[in-house]
């Protein structure tokens, strides 16, 4: 495995010039089989190897999504009602009917650097993040998600250029 890219300059500049290419490597993987487990394999091994807590890059770009469970969980947690903390702490997507965590001007509201204020009761859609590893559905089935993620998310951005090796995936030849 190559040295891991952990820059967030570089990983952004790098996924944006590859969102293309990456496009191209997810219609690849379904003409094409590959083993899930050896993706989650090389998935754990990036993640065991980069801070997720010094990185808290996903908080400070990244939408979260909050569930019926994840808003009874936090709001126990923080000693308020449910209503309270939908309406302190949430927001409406612009996507769909969902809710989302309210953000501020450094990321998600409960972002304190890089620390997570309420990190033990997490969102479960933080709990999972990336989403290599732990998620629902295959690896493939979540791929669409990685494009855009491949520009903010180290372990992301590393594991799908593992993967392209893998597969041995064509790259463009620019991107090399």
């Amino acid at each position: 495995m190559p040295p891991l890219i952990i820059d967030l300059v570089q990983i952004e500049r790098l996924g944006t010039k590859k969102l293309a290419e990456n496009e191209r490597f997810r219609k690849h993987l379904k003409r094409h089989n590959f083993s899930d487990l050896r993706f989650r394999r090389v998935a754990e091994e990036i993640e065991g190897k980069i801070d997720c807590r010094a990185c808290a890059n996903c908080c400070k770009v990244a939408e979260t999504d909050i569930t019926k469970r994840d808003a009874a969980r936090i709001s126990r947690s923080m000693g308020m009602s449910e209503k309270e903390f939908v309406s302190q702490y949430t927001t409406a997507s612009t996507f769909d009917d969902e809710l989302i965590l309210r953000r501020t001007e450094n990321g998600c509201i409960f972002l304190n650097g890089n620390d997570c204020t309420i990190y033990e009761d997490r969102p479960d859609t933080c709990r999972n993040f990336p989403h290599l590893v732990r998620g629902s559905g295959s690896i493939e089935s979540r791929m669409w998600q990685m494009i855009d993620r491949a520009t903010y998310c180290p372990i992301v951005y590393n594991s799908l250029e593992e993967y392209k090796d893998i597969m041995g995936f064509q790259r463009t030849p620019a991107n090399r």
